[in-house]
């Protein structure tokens, strides 16, 4: 029962900084550079690899992106915790990739982003790998 709670509670944690960055994606200008002219210039500048999408657009789209990986983990794993936790815990493979998936924020976080989502992906990655060792245990 409280690593259930433990792995869900992580689940929650990452579908809310998922959910979250989705609406300041869309519905926010707290994702934009402070220089409206760096703005303006990713409107106009095109990527190397494609002269069919601009600068401005792939960030919309690495935004959104990176927003629905999130919701979908944390739906999925919260949805295996609550109503399917043997079958989760019968899946070695599903654990490791959960606990990699999250590493991997956390290690993206403390080098390109700020404290706010490092605290709360540690936080979520703590939960998670103490909810699977006492489930293990």
């Amino acid at each position: 029962m409280l690593s259930q709670v433990l792995i869900a509670g992580s689940s929650t944690i990452v579908l809310f900084l998922g959910t979250i960055h989705l609406a300041y994606t869309f519905a926010s200008t707290k994702l934009l550079p402070r220089d409206p002219l760096v703005v303006e210039q990713m409107k106009r500048d095109t990527l190397v690899i494609s002269k069919q999408t601009t600068v401005w657009n792939a960030w919309i789209g690495f935004n959104a992106s990176h927003s629905l990986g999130l919701m979908l983990f944390g739906a999925t794993y919260g949805y295996l915790a609550i109503f399917r936790f043997e079958e989760l815990l019968g899946a070695k493979v599903l654990l490791l990739i959960g606990a990699i998936f999250l590493l991997s924020f956390v290690v993206l976080a403390n080098r390109y982003w700020f404290r706010i989502p490092l605290a709360g992906v540690a936080i979520a990655f703590g939960l998670y790998v103490v909810g699977v060792a006492v489930a293990l245990v």
